[in-house]
């Protein structure tokens, strides 16, 4: 079992930046690819970012690549995600997530959700 809390998501205006973190706690943390979603309103469930186990292999989305970027410290059990240039498309609840395999894209892939953080980007 893995607990995952988000946190640092808010009102923002575009331009903007923020920092999203996720603290796990549970099993080993160093043994997972972590990944952060979102999910804005009316739509899917949107995968954003990926970091495997080191921190040495990521992979972001299209959609926020340049601007977003995702990293780990596995001695604080915490994932991030430093969001730059915000935009008001960017607004959703943003989700960090576990997965006990190579890193992944789709949700279902994941094995472990936090409750997620807030992100409002206003124009």
């Amino acid at each position: 079992q893995v607990q995952l809390v988000e946190s640092g998501g808010g009102l923002v205006q575009a331009g903007d930046s923020l920092r999203l973190s996720c603290a796990a706690s549970g099993r080993t943390f160093s043994n997972y690819v972590m990944g952060w979603f979102r999910r804005a309103p009316g739509k899917e469930r949107e995968f954003v970012a990926a970091i495997n186990w080191s921190g040495g292999g990521t992979y972001v989305s299209t959609s926020v690549k340049g601007r977003f970027t995702i990293s780990r410290d596995n001695a604080k059990n915490t994932v991030y995600l430093q969001m730059n240039s915000l935009r008001p498309e960017d607004t959703a609840v943003y989700y960090c997530a576990s997965a006990s395999r190579a890193i992944a894209t789709m949700p279902h892939q994941y094995d472990y959700w936090g409750q997620g953080t807030q992100v409002t980007v206003s124009s």
